[in-house]
C-alpha cells in the first residue's frame, strides 16, 4: 500500500491559520476527508497519516474522530502539551487510542532558540516510548545543530524529521544543511519525510532540477529504510499538484530497487507508525 505520511485537514478561518499568507491564498478554504480521499484515489495512494496543524487538544481529538470515521486515515500525529507537568496523565488518557501514532510540536515557530533543551519538554518526550508514540521533528535548517543535540538526549525514542528540515531551496543553498542532515542521519532512530520541498522553493518558479540536490542528500543520508513519502497536502497545492509531487518523488527514488521504493512509498510508514496495530 502506498501511504502518504504527511498531510493536514482544516476548517479554514483566518485567526487560527494566520500563517496562510497572501502568497498562499489558494488554500484559504476547507480541506476535509472527502476532498483528500478523491485526490489520493486518483494518485493510487491507499492510506494517509494525518498531522496536526493546530497546537491544541481539540485538534488532536478532531483528527482522531475523523480517523475513526474514514478507514483510509491510518494514523494521527497529534499534539499534546509535552511541557505540562501533568503530561503523563494526559498520555494515559490517550493510551487506548490505537490511531494516535505520534506527537508533534511546532518547534520551528518557538522564539526561544533553546526550547528543545527545556527540562519539562524533554521530560514529556522521554515518556513517549512508554506509549509507543513517534515524535515528529518540525524545524527549519538553522535549527538542525540543536536538533542533533536534542535527539542525542533520547537515543531510544523513534523520531521522524518533517520536510527534510526545510532547507533554503529558494536560494539554492546546500550548506550547512547538507552536513547537518548527514550528521543527524547517523542516528538510526531518526527517519525523514520526503515532503514540504516545493514550498521551500519559489512556489511559482521551482524546477525539478533545482530540487534534485536536496533529494540526493537525503536519499544518500537516510537510505531506503528510513525515508517516507509525504505530500504535505494541502499546503503543497500552492506550488504543485498532488499527482505532480508523487511523480517527482517516484522519479527521484527510481535508482533504488523496486522493493526499496515500496518501502519509501509506504512500507516504512506502515512500520514506523505501527499500522498493523490498527487491526
Amino acid at each position: 500500500m502506498v501511504i502518504d505520511s504527511h498531510h493536514h485537514f482544516w476548517n479554514y478561518n483566518p485567526a487560527e491559520y494566520d500563517w496562510i499568507d497572501d502568497s498562499m491564498k489558494s488554500i484559504r478554504s476547507d480541506f476535509l476527508p472527502g476532498k483528500l480521499e478523491q485526490t489520493i484515489c486518483a494518485a493510487g495512494v491507499g492510506g494517509v497519516i494525518s498531522v496536526q496543524a493546530r497546537q491544541s487538544l481539540t485538534e488532536t481529538g478532531w483528527l482522531l474522530e475523523m480517523a475513526r470515521q474514514h478507514s483510509f486515515i491510518k494514523g494521527v500525529v497529534g499534539w499534546l502539551p509535552l511541557c505540562n507537568r501533568d503530561i503523563e496523565q494526559l498520555l494515559g488518557r490517550f493510551a487506548d487510542e490505537i490511531l494516535l501514532k505520534g506527537l508533534r510540536h511546532v518547534i520551528q515557530g518557538e522564539p526561544d532558540p533553546e526550547f528543545m533543551f527545556r527540562s519539562d519538554f524533554n521530560n514529556g518526550v522521554t515518556l513517549l516510548k512508554k506509549y509507543q508514540l513517534v515524535y515528529e521533528i518540525l524545524v527549519v535548517e538553522r535549527q538542525l545543530p540543536n536538533t542533533i543535540r536534542f535527539v542525542d538526549k533520547h537515543d531510544e525514542q523513534v523520531f521522524v524529521l518533517d520536510h527534510i528540515a526545510k532547507p533554503l531551496i529558494k536560494s539554492n543553498i546546500l550548506s550547512p544543511w547538507k552536513e547537518n542532515i548527514q550528521e543527524l542521519a547517523k542516528r538510526q532512530n531518526v527517519s525523514c519525510k520526503i515532503s514540504g520541498m516545493v514550498t521551500e522553493a519559489d512556489i511559482s518558479a521551482w524546477t525539478a532540477s533545482q530540487l534534485r540536490p536536496y533529494f540526493d542528500v537525503v536519499l544518500e543520508a537516510f537510505g531506503p529504510d528510513r525515508l517516507l513519502f509525504g505530500s504535505d497536502w494541502p499546503v503543497c497545492l500552492v506550488a504543485t499538484t498532488y499527482q505532480q509531487w508523487i511523480e517527482l518523488v517516484r522519479e527521484n527514488i527510481s535508482t533504488f530497487s523496486a522493493s526499496e521504493q515500496t518501502k519509501i512509498m509506504g512500507g516504512n510508514a506502515a512500520r514506523i507508525y505501527n499500522i498493523e496495530k490498527n487491526k
